[in-house]
């Protein structure tokens, strides 16, 4: 679910470092630059980047500026073709068999290991080509005030892609804002070391 739904889950960031000054000019160009490539043409497995807000199939910002008052909010597109280990496994059974009746010396019909491996790849690539890809989208909102950025997803893997695209987009790294640094935070840094030693407590009997 989206930030404009009625809820929303997401991940807090903030830069490990100062943002400079002059990338908020630079980021909408920066966005474009590292924008969302097509891949329904090709036989790519995935490709991500960054999308327009307002229509997330617009990698050129014609629908909207990415800024939005005292924020700047985007998509992070990723799409990825799969293909169901059934359909590979029948494919893969369906081109060795071939490959066997293709070779009259019965002797020489062993096939190895390797050529096994170099069918399984050409399966593979055939298939995957004939495949959509499959299409997800994750907000993306970054508070110039706060300098906290929000992204849309809590899975692990979404967020690890999310924090390496974003550092390669704007040189920045990313630390989440984990109750601990949230803490911290709040209460100063005389209390990270009281915090590094609290231990869970139990609530049950």
């Amino acid at each position: 679910m989206g930030f404009l739904s009625a809820s929303a889950s997401f991940t807090r960031y903030l830069p490990t470092s100062d943002v400079p000054e002059n990338l908020w000019r630079e980021l909408p160009d920066l966005l474009k630059k590292f924008a969302f490539r097509d891949i329904d043409h090709t036989a790519d497995e995935r490709s991500f980047g960054w999308s327009c807000f307002d229509d997330w199939l617009d990698t050129e910002w014609k629908a909207a500026p990415p800024e939005k008052g005292n924020y700047f909010a985007w998509f992070l597109r990723l799409e990825t073709r799969r293909v169901p280990p059934a359909v590979f496994k029948k494919h893969v059974e369906i081109a060795l068999r071939e490959y066997k009746a293709a070779i009259k010396d019965d002797e020489k019909r062993f096939v190895s290991k390797a050529r096994k491996k170099e069918i399984k790849e050409q399966v593979e690539l055939r298939l995957r080509a004939r495949m959509l890809p499959i299409p997800a989208v994750f907000d993306v909102v970054w508070d110039m005030r706060t300098r906290v950025v929000y992204f849309g997803s809590t899975n692990a893997k979404a967020c690890q892609l999310f924090q390496d695209y974003f550092k390669d987009t704007f040189d920045l790294e990313l630390e989440p804002q984990t109750p601990f640094h949230l803490a911290g935070r709040m209460l100063g840094e005389e209390a990270v070391s009281r915090l590094e030693n609290l231990e869970a407590s139990s609530f049950t009997g």
